[in-house]
Order: structure tokens, then C-alpha cells, then sequence
């Protein structure tokens, strides 16, 4: 009976895999020479997988449930082994358990700069990061592929693989797309989904799905940055000409505070504050200048003031636009008032007379005015 119970004691009965870790992928049950007896229980959790090796051929995979090993529950495996209905002899066999939960938070990021050509800085480039997740989707080709007949197998095996194949694809969108640099913060959830759509079938060749995809950030060099500091402290300051002044100002204030003793620092307290008044005297002229831009259109029929871009008279309707006329000879057209074409060099003032009754024609007519002629 103590052999009896020994040889027992061999075979396995309970099949079955609990994950302590986050990072296991695949784990091989049993170890070494176990023999599992026919009509064993198998528990297959959420989450899990267990695919059933024969002598390196995959024979039967299990979904989440608990089974009876049997003929009937084994059909791959009962026709490989040759087993009758009902026939209870241990048997050896491989069980891979696979995990099928999500692995998250795998970190990705461009380990050189990215080329990309920027319509307003030229050619530029851009570093980025982020995180993704994924999991088994076919527990079949992964084994295959990947896994292979290791006892264990967690994700550090392959996310070196996988990070490289993240980063080759966001590579190439960034350098196909033709959104501005500055912009892109703005489509980084676009950019997202296109990733996941390029990267999709590169996990699929692993037996592995691509659940999420996200980028953190994409900085610009360091040369584009001061740039784009610049132009934003130049749209904080606004009116230049104003903090120009303001600087004066407190120029002034540090001259008045300044106790400088003796002649030379008399003297020099005098030349910076000539120095000082003549930019104060600049800024003062600067700023009753009347701006170019910013000067009225008198319209010539009410005389009333518009703005510089009306093109009618906001008072009276009438048009703000000189007329146009057009030259005697070449007949481009002209501004009023011109005494010679810039195009071909004709006079525009002389008068004409009618070769048929000898009135006076104006310059630019194209008939005589009392018999009707047609000039040429």
C-alpha cells in the first residue's frame, strides 16, 4: 500500500494557476516528470489561457471554466495518445498557462531625434514619449511566435522588441504629417489613434493587441524653444513703443535715486540724465507721431474720417477708392492726375482735335464729344 501510495502521490489531479505578479506572461505547469492523471480538474481563471503541448505539438487550449480531463474534453489530445473511451492512465503532458490581462503602463520614448520638416521653422527636430498597454489576443500564434517552450515568461521578454516597434511607427507619422510644430500638442489624441492603427498589425504578428496608445509629449529642440519664447514675450509686452516709455521711466527713477558724490559723479549724473531725456524726448516724439497704419481716410464727398481699411465711406457711401483711368495710347490703367504713362511714356493732358468737325476733345476720350467721330 506504501508504493501504491507513492505512485499516487505522482500523478496530478488539480490543475491550476494562481498569478502573484503583474508581469508574468506565461507559466509551465507542472515541472520536471509530473504526470497528470486522466479525469484530473482543470481550473482555467479569468484572464488565463491554458494550452495543452504534446511532445511539441500543441494538442487542446482551454478558455476560463473549470473542466474534467477526459476523452471528451481532450479530443486532440485523446487522438494523439490513442486513448479509449474512458481509459484513466496518467499521461505527460506540457500545460502553458497564458496570461490574458492587460500589461499597462509600458513606457515608450524616441532614444534619437525625429526629422520632421516645419513650414514655419524648416527642418527641426522632435524627441517623444509616452506609455501604451497590451495583452494576449492569440494565445496560439503567441506561443508560436514568441513564448516557445520556456517555463516562464513575463514581459520584460518582449517589450524591448515591442517599445522599438512603437517607436519606429510614431517616427514615421511624425515625419509624414504636415502639422506645425507648435500645433501639436493640439493632435496629440489624433496621433494617438493613427498609432494605433499603424501599430496594430506589427502586434498581431506577436499574437498581441495594441489596447492603448498615448503620448505624453513631443518636445522641440531647445533652438526652437527660445524662439517660440521670444515671440511669446513679445506678445505679453504688446506695444512696444509704450514699454519702451516705460523703461525710460524707470531709468529716470534710478538717475533721480542714484547718490553719486563728488564732481564725477556730478558729471556723470548730468550726461546720463542727457542721455536719458534724449531717448525720453524719442519716445515722447514716437509716441505723438501719427502712426501710418493707423491714419484716417478723409472721404472726399462728407469729408468725414475712415478707418484705413474701408473701401466705402461709412457716412455716405462713397467709394474711398481713387478712380482709375485709363492712358490716351496704350490704355492701361492709371491714377488720376497722371501727366505720363509709366507704361509706355505718352502724355495724358493734351487735347485733341476732331479731324471731322474740329471740336476739342479731352485727353482719354474715345469719341468726339459733338459729331460722334470714333477716335483712334
Amino acid at each position: 500500500m506504501g508504493l501504491l501510495n507513492f505512485v499516487k502521490s505522482q500523478f496530478i489531479e488539480v490543475i491550476e494557476w494562481t498569478d502573484m505578479s503583474t508581469t508574468t506572461m506565461v507559466y509551465c505547469f507542472p515541472v520536471q516528470n509530473k504526470e497528470i492523471k486522466m479525469g484530473a480538474q482543470l481550473t482555467v481563471r479569468e484572464s488565463q489561457v491554458a494550452v495543452f503541448v504534446n511532445e511539441g505539438q500543441i494538442a487542446d487550449v482551454f478558455t476560463p471554466g473549470r473542466y474534467q480531463l477526459s476523452t471528451e474534453n481532450m479530443p486532440v489530445l485523446t487522438k494523439l495518445k490513442s486513448w479509449k473511451y474512458g481509459f484513466n492512465s496518467p499521461f505527460k503532458a506540457e500545460v502553458y498557462f497564458i496570461n490574458t490581462k492587460q500589461f499597462t503602463d509600458q513606457k515608450w520614448g524616441t532614444s534619437n531625434p525625429v526629422m520632421m520638416r516645419d513650414k514655419e521653422f524648416g527642418i527641426i527636430r522632435l524627441r517623444a514619449f509616452g506609455i501604451f498597454s497590451f495583452k494576449v489576443s492569440d494565445a496560439v500564434v503567441f506561443l508560436k511566435e514568441v513564448f516557445g517552450t520556456n517555463q516562464t515568461f513575463d514581459t520584460e521578454s518582449i517589450v524591448g522588441q515591442l517599445k522599438r516597434s512603437v517607436v519606429s511607427g510614431i517616427s514615421d507619422i511624425l515625419g509624414e504629417t504636415d502639422i506645425a510644430a507648435i500645433d501639436l500638442a493640439r493632435y496629440y489624441d489624433e496621433l494617438s489613434e493613427q498609432s494605433i492603427v499603424k501599430l496594430q498589425p506589427r502586434f498581431e504578428a506577436f499574437g498581441l493587441q495594441l489596447v492603448s496608445f498615448f503620448i505624453e509629449n513631443i518636445s522641440l529642440p531647445e533652438e526652437v524653444e527660445k524662439v517660440v519664447d521670444k515671440k511669446t514675450s513679445m506678445g505679453v509686452l504688446g506695444n512696444l513703443q509704450q514699454y519702451a516709455q516705460y523703461q525710460t521711466a524707470e531709468a529716470i527713477r534710478d538717475a533721480a535715486q542714484n547718490e553719486g558724490g563728488g564732481l564725477a559723479g556730478a558729471g556723470a549724473g548730468i550726461g546720463a540724465g542727457a542721455a536719458i531725456g534724449s531717448i525720453m524726448g524719442e519716445a515722447i516724439r514716437g509716441m505723438n507721431a501719427p502712426s501710418a497704419q493707423t491714419q484716417n481716410v478723409v472721404c472726399p464727398e462728407c469729408g468725414f474720417k475712415n478707418s484705413p481699411d474701408n473701401k466705402f465711406c461709412s457716412s455716405c457711401g462713397k467709394s474711398l477708392t481713387p478712380p482709375k483711368v485709363k492712358c490716351v495710347k496704350c490704355g492701361i490703367e492709371i491714377a488720376p492726375g497722371t501727366k505720363f504713362c509709366p507704361e509706355c511714356g505718352s502724355p495724358q493732358n493734351q487735347e485733341r482735335t476732331c479731324t471731322k468737325c474740329g471740336a476739342k476733345i479731352p485727353a482719354g476720350s474715345k469719341f468726339c464729344a459733338e459729331c460722334g467721330l470714333k477716335l483712334e
